[in-house]
């Protein structure tokens, strides 16, 4: 023996790990008042997913039980009135957590799509623990009230 205890690292290197994550979430700006460490708390409690192009990741009418941050991919919302395209560092899910009540549009994947997706659960307690989070929420809440209310311009 040289006197070198050698150890096995446990490292699966094509799974990422909190850490790996917590990196990823920081470049978003729903995230950006979080510290790193709560980040990987939060994405440790989170589940990830992957969706094809195509696949239906909320559909209108169903209960409300996730809270979704798109990682990577792009994805469209059908409402009512309007579609409109989801990217990288856009968030879904939140307004039927909020209000209690069941989906009130669909959310369709454009392009491979990686989400990292929250329990209700999980979710209230990020809005509590991290008032900067609900604060980027209800700011984009707003912006989308405010386009929702644009007149609609006359065809001549």
């Amino acid at each position: 023996m040289t006197g070198f205890e050698v150890t096995a690292v446990r490292q699966d290197w094509n799974r990422p790990t909190s850490r790996d994550w917590a990196d990823v979430l920081a470049q978003f700006a729903l995230f950006s008042q979080v510290g790193k460490r709560r980040l990987r708390e939060i994405a440790r409690a989170g589940e990830f997913a992957l969706y094809a192009p195509g696949d239906t990741v909320i559909a209108v009418g169903e209960p409300a039980d996730w809270f979704f941050v798109i990682l990577s991919g792009e994805a469209t919302v059908r409402g009512r009135l309007t579609a409109r395209t989801l990217s990288t560092g856009d968030f879904f899910g939140e307004m039927a957590l909020l209000d209690g009540t069941c989906r009130s549009a669909s959310v369709v994947a454009t392009d491979e799509l990686h989400v990292l997706k929250l329990s209700r659960r999980t979710f209230f307690q990020l809005l509590e623990r991290d008032p900067g989070v609900a604060q980027t929420i209800l700011s984009e809440l707003g912006a989308r009230v405010r386009r929702l209310e644009q007149p609609v311009p006359l065809a001549l």
